[in-house]
Order: C-alpha cells, then structure tokens, then sequence
C-alpha cells in the first residue's frame, strides 16, 4: 500500500487556519474585554467579575481532560477530530452571544446569569478548539509542514486579532450608537454568523492523514501515565499557563491603560501628528458619501489611540510570523521561542518607565513586542503537536487529543488567571468605574498589570523551557523514525 503523502495544499491550509480565526473572534474578546465588559458595560462590581471569571474559567478547564478522553475515542467516517468543529458551530456562536448580552436583572442576578453564561462559553469552546487543536497534530507528520501550517494558522489568528482589538470597540459604539451594551450584543452577534460559517469551511477542507494503528489499546489510566512520564508535556503545560496569563492580564489591562493612564491631551495630539485624524476624517466623509452616514468612527482619543495600539502591534506580529517559521527551520522551535519570547518581555518591562505623556515611546515598544511575540505565536502549538509526537515515538500509542487537552486546559487556566488577575488587581488598588478620575492607586495597579507583572509571567514561561527537550536534533530523529514506522505499518 503506498503510504499516504504527508504534502499539504494551500487551499487545506488555508480552511484550517479558518476556525482558528472563528475561535478567536470569541477568545481574542474574551482575553481582551470580558473584565471590561463585566465592570464597566454590564457593572458587575470588579471584586465579583474577578470571582466569576477565575471561578467560571476554571471549572470549564476541567472540562478539557474529559473533552481529550472522548474526541480520541471518537471514530467516525469523518475521522476522530473534524466532526467535533462541526457539531460544536453553531451551539458557540448561540453561547458567544448569550455570554456578552446584558439582561436586565438585580446585581445577584447579573452575577449569576455572567457565571452560567461564562462556564457554557468556556465548555463549548473546549469542545470546539481542542478537538481543532488535535487537528493540526494529525493533519500531517512532516515537521516543516506542520511549521506552515502553524504559520497559516497564526495569520489568520492575527487577523482575528486585529478585528477585536482594533475594529470591536469602535464598531460597539458605531452599532449601539453610543450605547456599549447594544453594540456588544450586536457585534457579538455579526462575530458569532461569521464564525460558524468558518467552522463549516475548516470542517469541508480539511483531512486526517495520521490514524492510529488499528491494533492500538489504551486505556485512560494507560494515557494519564504516558503523560506524567513525558516530560516536554509537562513543560508546554506549565509554558501554556503562563504565556495565557501573560497575554489575559496585559491584552484585559491596556483598555483600562489607554483610559486611566495615559494623557487624553497627548493622544489626541499624538493621534493628529501620525495622521490618524485625517485619515478618518476623510473616511469618515466617504462613508457619508454612500449613504453609510451611521458608520461614523467614534471622536474618542483613548478609544481611536487604542485601536491604532493594537493595529501596529498585531501588523508586526504578522511580520514575526512571516520569520518563524524560517527561523525555526534553521534553529530549531524550542531555542527561536525562548529567545523572541525574551526580547519581547523586555520589551513589556519597559512600559513601566512610561510617563502618561510618552505617547510615542509606547507605540514604539509595542511594535517591537508584537514583531518578537509573533515569532512564538506558531512555534507555541507546532511544539506541542511535537509533544504528541514524542509521546507516540516513546511509548508506540498516538493519543493527540489527551495531549492537546492538558494544554486547552492551560490555555483555559491562564486565560483565567490572567482575566481574573485584572479584575482582582483592580478591585485591590481601589479601582472605581464610576469615578471620572482614578485614584493614584488604582492607575499604578493599571500600570504594574501592563509591564512588571506580565514581565515575570513570561520569564518563568522561559525557565520551563530548560525542561523541555526537544531541540532541533531531536525533532529531525523523531520524524524520521516515526515515518519509517508508519511506511511500515502502511505496507
């Protein structure tokens, strides 16, 4: 029997990389805006936000193991992973819209309704993305495709990026015409279509290519031992969490950052100076021209400052992605990771020296941390597809979805941490949304949550990297073994 070709097309590449831009159309605003959404548009206290959403985050990352155990023991003629995208599509998108409405209860009922809301989200996003995660380890077993495809893959989540952090807040106060909570519900609702509809596509164009020998038993017990014994796994897990902290307690941060900290008067001449203004002013004039007369971008310093923030980050991060993978090629992916992750948290470190009035210095340093964070953005999950297969090359058993399920789980628990870290850290320097003006307590709270503590989230993410050893000789070994025992297998 000839062997399967482990070659992608760019048109799979391409439909996969698709329903990791459905995903993080819900995870970006999630990482980036559920504490703000909480205290600010629906005025859940921020003490109570912190509660529900580590509470919340929590109990839905439990979910993942299970999640693992059952999409490996799924086979269908659709394969063990695809059919879960598109079972899962359309409860997402229902659950995404139902997670950011407001209904109008009593402050206990908000609490619990945000609570209910949040573990459903978390929970179908677990069913959802871990089996689409497993994907990628099973799609193909060659090492530099599976490279692209984390590089196809990443682009696409920069692009989701990009639509949350820079379009979302102006697009929630030009569809709710000034009212947050109408244009959340609206926004989430035009995210929600979208992503279904891309969950489809990503389900009609991709292929499983790696199938578990037909002879192959495991029993739960006998996964959970290959685990604790698979040391690179323990390190993606711990690395997992605490890049996920990292980037939930700066991304939920910078809202309040742009807001609180930061002098409205030099954004605003900042904004004027770059050409931000005339740029809109002369968008703003043709989207009158067609008619389009309520699409008019919001006259809001903090809010344009902070989308055009996020705009020059997430364009260097794409450009850090166009590096990796060549980089990782030549290198190797654990020792490229380490070293952009580096750069890029000194770079996070120097926020703290910023004074309100350097407008310029932190656009600047958040160009050259997007370019250096987009270097890891696809190493991250190509490593922990390589985990699966150090796991399968150690012990003869495949059991990708088990393997993937711990780092949902880290995912989850960082996105966790970190969200809750926002709210928590907020409610602890006396942080009030209905004060016009913060006090000196609550803006150093703000300013420590986007530079000295994602710094040291990110630096003990690069100390577990010393336990993980799958450099580049070893990457070489394991494919090349693991395709001569498939070949045999095949024949």
């Amino acid at each position: 029997m000839k062997p399967i070709s482990q070659k992608i097309s760019v048109i799979e590449k391409i439909g996969y990389s698709l329903g990791d831009l459905s995903a993080n159309l819900i995870f970006q605003t999630l990482m980036t805006f559920i504490a703000f959404f909480y205290t600010d548009v629906y005025k859940i206290p921020p003490a109570s936000a912190s509660a529900i959403i580590f509470a919340g985050g929590m109990l839905g990352a439990f979910f993942n193991p299970v999640m693992g155990v059952i999409a490996d023991r799924t086979s269908t003629r659709w394969g063990k992973f695809r059919p879960w995208i598109l079972w899962t599509a359309v409860p997402f998108g229902v659950i995404a819209l139902l997670a950011f409405s407001t209904p109008d209860f009593g402050p206990g009922g908000k609490v619990i309704y945000a609570l209910i809301t949040y573990i459903l989200l978390v929970v179908i996003y677990s069913a959802n993305n871990l089996p689409y995660s497993a994907l990628s380890g099973v799609i193909t077993g060659d090492m530099k495709e599976r490279n692209s495809l984390s590089s196809y893959r990443f682009v696409a989540v920069m692009v989701a990026q990009f639509v949350v952090q820079v379009l979302l807040l102006p697009l929630v106060l030009i569809l709710g015409d000034g009212d947050k909570t109408v244009g959340f519900e609206k926004t989430m609702g035009i995210f929600a279509v979208v992503g279904i509809v891309f969950f489809i596509i990503t389900f009609l164009t991709t292929r499983e290519r790696i199938i578990p020998k037909p002879e192959q038993k495991s029993s739960v017990g006998t996964d959970l031992k290959d685990l604790t014994r698979n040391k690179p796994w323990i390190a993606m897990l711990v690395i997992t969490i605490f890049v996920f902290i990292t980037l939930s307690l700066k991304g939920g941060t910078y809202v309040y950052y742009f807001e609180n900290y930061l002098s409205e008067e030099h954004l605003a001449a900042f904004l004027v100076n770059v050409g931000f203004i005339g740029f809109i002013d002369g968008l703003n004039s043709f989207l009158t021209g067609i008619g389009l007369v309520g699409f008019q971008w919001p006259e809001d310093a903090p809010t344009s400052a902070f989308s055009l923030f996020n705009a020059g980050g997430i364009i260097a991060g794409i450009l850090g992605i166009v590096f990796s993978k060549k980089l990782a090629d030549r290198f190797g992916k654990r020792d490229v990771f380490g070293a952009a992750l580096f750069v890029a948290s000194l770079c996070l470190l120097a926020f703290y020296f910023f004074s309100p009035s350097a407008i310029a210095l932190v656009f600047i340093f958040q160009i050259f941390h997007g370019f250096f964070y987009g270097i890891t953005t696809p190493l991250l999950w190509a490593m922990i597809a390589d985990v699966a297969d150090y796991s399968e090359w150690k012990n003869n058993r495949r059991a990708t979805a088990i393997i993937f399920s711990a780092m949902i789980f880290g995912l989850k628990a960082g996105l966790s941490i970190g969200g809750a870290l926002v709210a928590g850290i907020l409610a602890s320097f006396g942080y009030d949304p209905q004060l016009p003006v913060q006090s000196d307590g609550a803006i150093h709270g703000i300013q420590l949550s986007v530079s000295v503590l994602p710094t040291i989230t990110f630096m003990v993410a690069i100390g577990c990297l010393f336990f993980y050893e799958i450099n580049k000789k070893m990457e070489s070994r394991i494919e090349q073994e693991l395709l001569n025992r498939r070949e045999n297998n095949a024949g």
